[in-house]
Formats: structure tokens, C-alpha cells, sequence
């Protein structure tokens, strides 16, 4: 599991294994690995014109010992020095032994035009804010130029604490983070400025316990996937009931029992107005037309794609005992005291829009700060909360980790695709996962259905749905 930690607890970490070490080894061990990943995106070192954004903190410390190493190899490196009375002094001096030269911030941009590299060490991980003006100039003309941008620990602008970006910020191609992974890396808007990132480990080790995001792994996932044993039967492997479509959005039901039959429950039962549409695709289906509460045996229930205003049968879902994941319509008609009340689990799983509705804001807000959004939603509802969108979140009622899910593309923004998403997470509750586990694994399987079925391509959420078995099988292999 891929885990990232807070700003605070990095710096704690930083200080205790640097109380261990000879004065200034830390900084070193960073700028080797990011020496090294500078000559591997360069690949011919000689000659190359380097230039490298330096700031007052350690990052440009760790600029200029990393430039030192290129100047050695006989690259090209110009110092770009924000604040040169408060420039690292012992970085300053190795990058002028090794033959690099120094230019203040109102003369670089020629420099910056020439460039195949620039690094990016302006602010360190505990900025907060934009970019001030002056660097803000350097990084539109680093954007103007052609060179390739390596972020040193953290793309300058960007808050590493929450992923938001509120003003300027640098772009990277790469990052390259050190010790720890920072939350900003892994989380929207701040993640799309990030680029590749690559982790240098330099031997910090902040105690697991602290981290405050996780990103599960082929192995974690592969791990949690219900299997079913000898003596299983449909009922031991779980029963997820779907509450699902209208007159109007018949498809819901369908995707949304789609998503399940694929999810790792034995069996689907459907309620609700699309019976034909649901069994003339799926005749598997387990279809009742007694409601909610005549449909039999159920150990999850998924309700809200496509219900219109069926708000009866969303309060009779949510007065169920067992595991409920509400979805799309049904976020809007559930009420939000009787989510609080339940002693079950209830996963939901808003996209911006519809999380920007249940906390009473402007979308906007909630896609420039998803950490504090889907937190905010959790602790409000008294509910894990699955935020989908660019990186999907997934929060617990009691606070902890946040997990983010690493798989998706931009083709899942297609109508449909979280329908098969609830259908899938409903499945996983029903077979025995909890909330937190459940929403995780279904947004990571989906993501991988995702790719799978789109390869590049445009791909609709019937399609989605039919390579959730590969993921599985990808998962598990």
C-alpha cells in the first residue's frame, strides 16, 4: 500500500533520523536521487543546458548539490537565485566548484529558453498559497519553453497537505519526492501538476500510524477480493438487492445490476419499475415486485441510479439493517437525519456535483478541495463516502486514512459508468467487505475496467462493465 503523510510528520521524521547523521548527509542522499533522475530524462548529461529555479529553503539546497552533479558530468547549469541572501550557501558553493553559474530571477528568462531541463526548487513542502509574482514570471516562461520540468519533492504552488492549488503554480514532468509521499502528489488539482512521480527513498521512516492517505496496490486489492470456498453457495456469498431506475432511466437498473453480478455476491435480487429491461439482459436476476422490504434475503442493498423522485423506496432501503450504498438520485432524497441514524454501514458515492449539493456549495469548491470535501461529507453524514471524480476518494464516518484510488481514465466520464461503479461496490458489501474496504476495491476494479475497455479509445459503461472480470483476473494474476 502506496501511504502519504502529513507536511508535520514528514519534518518530524526528517529530524529524527537527521540527529543520527553527519550534518548535511540527508540532503545529499536527496540530491544524488534527484541528480539521477535528472540525467535519466536527459539522457546525454554533456552539454545540456540545465537551469534550475532556486528558492531559500531546502529544495533549492537540494537544487544546487543536484546541479553540482550534473556540472560535473559536464551539463550546462544556470542557477535561476529567487533570494540570493538567503540561497543555501554550501549548495551555492559545490554548484560554483563544479563550474555552474548564478543569474538573478530578472534575467533568466533567456536562460530558461535555452534549456533542455529546469528543476524546479523553489518552495519546499510547506508553502502555502501560489506562487509569488516573480516566481510566477519564471513559470510561465518555463511554460512557454520546451525544456522538461523536474519538481524537486513538490511542484512549487501546490499545498502538499491537501492537494489544492490557490493561485500560480509550476507544472512538472516529474516529480521526484523523497522519504515520504505527500498528499498533493496523490490528490487533484495539486496531482495533475505533479506529472510522473518518482520516490526516492533517503531512510526516513514516519510511523504508518500517521498517515493520513492510502493508495492500495494490485496486492492489497487481490487480497481483500471475496473468494468463494467449497461449500459455497449463493446465499454464503451474499445477496446484494438493487433498488434501482424509473420509468424514465430504465438503463440505471441495468448498469447498476451490471456492475453487481460482477462484484463477487452470489446473487442479485432487483426491485423497482425496470424488471423487463433488467431481465431481458440479464436473466440471472433474482426480480421481485413486492419493494424493498418483500424481496427476501439481502446483505446489501443499492439504491438511488435513475430513481427519479422514488423517495419512498430510498427511506424504505435506508430502514433496512444491513449495508446500504446510495447513489446518484438517491443522495438527494435520502434524508440526511436518518443516514446519521443508521446503525448499519452506509457507503455513499457522490460525484462533485452532487456532493457540491449535499454540503450547500458551488462545485467549484469542491473540485479545488477534495481531501477537505470528502472528509467534510463523512463526519457529516455519519457515512463512508466514495468521492468520484479525476482521483476518486474514499473516506470513513471516524476519520483515519483517506484511501485514493490510483486506477481510472478519463473515459469513465461517460453516462452510465457510476451505475456499474454502485452495482460493483453494492456487490462487495453484500459478500462480507466493510464500507471503507468495499468502496475502495470496487473504485479500483472499475478504473482498471476503465482502462481495459477503453484502451485509448471512447468506451461506454456497458463496456466498462463487461471487463470487470479481466480486472479481476488482472488483480489476482
Amino acid at each position: 500500500m502506496r501511504t502519504a503523510y502529513s507536511v508535520e510528520t514528514v519534518r518530524a521524521a526528517e529530524r529524527a533520523l537527521m540527529a543520527r547523521l553527519a550534518e548535511g548527509a540527508l540532503m545529499q542522499r536527496a540530491a544524488a536521487g534527484l541528480a539521477a533522475a535528472c540525467a535519466g530524462l536527459l539522457g546525454r548529461v554533456s552539454g545540456s543546458p540545465v537551469v534550475l529555479l532556486v528558492g531559500s529553503g531546502d529544495n533549492g539546497g537540494d537544487a544546487l548539490y543536484a546541479g553540482a552533479r550534473l556540472a560535473r558530468r559536464g551539463a550546462g547549469v544556470t542557477a535561476v537565485l529567487l533570494a540570493p541572501e538567503r540561497t543555501h550557501a554550501a549548495g551555492l558553493a559545490a554548484l560554483r566548484r563544479a563550474g555552474g553559474r548564478t543569474v538573478t530571477a530578472d534575467r533568466a528568462e533567456a536562460a530558461i529558453a535555452r534549456a533542455r531541463l529546469v528543476v524546479d526548487g523553489i518552495v519546499g513542502i510547506g508553502g502555502k498559497g501560489g506562487l509569488r509574482p516573480d516566481a510566477a514570471r519564471l513559470a510561465e516562461a518555463v511554460a512557454r519553453s520546451e525544456a522538461a520540468v523536474v519538481a524537486v519533492d513538490l511542484p512549487s504552488g501546490v499545498d502538499a497537505d491537501t492537494g489544492e492549488v490557490r493561485g500560480a503554480a509550476l507544472r512538472a514532468d516529474l516529480t521526484v519526492t523523497f522519504g515520504a509521499y505527500k498528499p498533493g502528489l496523490l490528490v487533484d488539482p495539486a496531482r495533475e501538476y505533479a506529472g510522473v512521480v518518482r520516490f526516492v527513498g533517503i531512510g526516513i521512516e514516519p510511523p504508518p500510524a500517521d498517515a493520513v492517505l492510502q493508495a492500495l496496490q494490485h496486492a492489497d486489492v487481490a487480497r481483500l477480493l471475496p473468494t468463494p470456498e467449497a461449500e459455497s453457495d449463493k446465499y454464503r456469498r451474499g445477496v446484494v438487492g438493487i433498488a434501482a431506475g424509473s420509468a424514465r432511466y430504465p438503463g440505471a437498473a441495468v448498469l447498476a445490476v451490471s456492475g453487481a453480478l460482477r462484484g463477487g455476491a452470489g446473487a442479485v435480487r432487483y426491485v423497482g419499475p425496470a424488471a423487463d429491461a433488467v431481465l431481458a439482459r440479464f436473466p440471472e436476476t433474482l426480480v421481485s415486485d413486492a419493494g424493498p422490504a418483500g424481496a427476501g434475503r439481502v446483505q446489501a442493498w443499492v439504491t438511488g441510479p435513475g430513481a427519479g423522485d422514488d423517495a419512498a423506496t430510498v427511506a424504505e432501503v435506508l430502514a433496512t439493517d444491513v449495508p446500504v450504498l446510495l447513489d446518484a438520485d438517491g443522495l438527494r432524497l435520502a434524508d440526511r437525519d436518518t443516514v446519521r441514524r443508521r446503525t448499519a454501514p452506509t457507503l455513499m458515492t457522490p460525484h462533485a456535483g452532487e456532493a457540491a449539493a449535499l454540503l450547500g456549495v458551488r462545485r467549484e469548491e469542491v473540485e479545488a478541495g477534495r481531501l477537505a470535501a470528502v472528509r467534510e461529507l463523512a463526519a457529516g453524514y455519519r457515512a463512508t463516502v466514495l468521492l468520484k471524480g479525476s482521483t476518486t476518494l474514499v473516506a470513513g464516518p471516524g476519520g483515519g486514512p483517506v484511501r485514493v484510488n490510483p486506477t481510472g481514465t478519463p473515459w469513465l466520464a461517460t453516462a452510465g459508468s457510476g451505475d456499474v461503479l454502485s452495482g460493483l461496490a453494492g456487490s462487495l458489501l453484500a459478500a462480507g467487505l466493510d464500507a471503507l474496504d468495499a468502496g475502495s476495491v470496487a473504485a479500483y476494479l472499475h478504473g482498471l475496467a476503465g482502462r481495459f475497455a477503453a484502451n485509448g479509445a471512447p468506451a461506454g459503461a456497458h463496456d466498462v462493465a463487461s471487463r470487470i472480470p479481466d480486472a479481476w483476473r488482472n488483480v489476482r494474476d
